[in-house]
């Protein structure tokens, strides 16, 4: 149980999103600090206290180990604390499953999330157009959805057949993958995987905080927004 509200520092980014996820998936009672990136506000020093690496999201839990309160900085560490202080959605006595949800989270954290992230930055947001970069990226993104869609085809979840911090986790990297020009009828598992994980309840609402009056788009070169790239179609 949580009688006091976790404080979330967040921002509606993909790693934002996994701990509002995760908060509703566990119907904990959590309150919202925005952290406006687009006007840098990750670099105040009252935030660096929180998150030394000034990006969002961080928590403090005022009903941290032995009652007293804990920050807990970087969107993996968080779905970790959460989910081994909850006991869900995080395997707490089977050592085997345990190791298939952190390697699908380590995945995430190291291949699924920064490569489709430079992978939208160069499709869309790069001041100027570099054809390698696209490239490049484009191909990292077909082949980690690839690598995706072929786990989907060994169970019903990324990890096994439960849903886990390891699908909260992808699920909100791939909630933008027309960013990454990725078409999901390529990826037919992972397409009906999502579609699954989205219907979630707690998901959607997860999924939908956002800052009142602040529009969750991409931010766009308009010279490349509808330009072709291979990655989109090979």
């Amino acid at each position: 149980m949580q009688s006091l509200p976790i404080n979330v520092y967040y921002w509606s980014t993909p790693n934002g999103r996994k701990v509002t996820v995760m908060l509703e998936e566990l119907a904990v009672p959590y309150t919202v600090t925005y952290v406006d990136i687009d006007k840098r506000e990750q670099w105040t020093p009252a935030f660096e206290r929180v998150s030394p690496n000034h990006q969002v999201p961080a928590i403090i839990d005022p009903e941290g180990p032995g009652g007293e309160p804990i920050a807990v900085f970087e969107s993996g560490a968080i779905l970790l604390y959460l989910g081994r202080k909850f006991g869900r959605f995080y395997p707490q006595d089977d050592e085997r499953a345990r190791t298939a949800v952190e390697t699908w989270l380590m995945w995430q954290m190291g291949s699924f999330g920064p490569f489709l992230g430079q992978a939208h930055h160069f499709n869309l947001g790069a001041a100027e157009d570099v054809p390698y970069a696209i490239e490049r990226y484009g191909a990292i993104a077909r082949r980690l959805y690839a690598v995706l869609d072929a786990q989907l085809g060994r169970q019903a979840c990324v990890a096994s057949d439960a849903f886990t911090i390891a699908d909260i986790a992808i699920y909100c990297w791939a909630a933008r993958h027309e960013r990454h020009r990725i078409r999901l009828a390529d990826y037919p598992r992972v397409a009906d995987w999502f579609e699954r994980i989205g219907k979630r309840p707690a998901v959607v609402r997860g999924m939908a905080v956002i800052k009142p009056g602040h529009e969750d788009r991409a931010v766009v070169n308009p010279a490349r927004a509808t330009a072709a790239s291979r990655a989109a179609s090979a």
